[in-house]
């Protein structure tokens, strides 16, 4: 079989790329990757809702820059400020799931 008819899984091509599970860049890869699907996840929300950043970020108090930057880079916000936003912005309850 030739290369061109080689398929690989998403996670063997991580394992390639990143490193395996546990490994330093794996994990770092992973947490970034979380932060960008709640980005993704809150802007879709917002969107739905029918809000503007501004509007979103005047329910919740705090700037459109801010909201902004979470939808585009989220890895720094804090659970109270995720739950605030949820919360206050969308009048919904933030629910967690640990997995392994």
């Amino acid at each position: 079989m030739n290369k061109t008819n080689k398929l690989t899984s998403f996670s063997d091509h991580l394992d390639v790329q990143y490193g395996e599970r546990g490994s330093q860049m794996r994990e770092k890869y992973e947490e970034e990757f979380e932060a960008f699907k709640l980005g993704v996840m809150l802007q879709e929300l917002r969107k739905e809702s029918g809000l503007t950043q501004e509007q979103l970020a005047k329910k919740c108090g705090t700037t459109k820059t801010y909201i902004s930057r979470i939808e585009h880079d989220a890895s720094d916000i804090r659970l109270s400020t995720l739950m605030r936003i949820v919360r206050q912005g969308f009048g919904a309850q933030l629910q967690l799931t640990v997995s392994k």
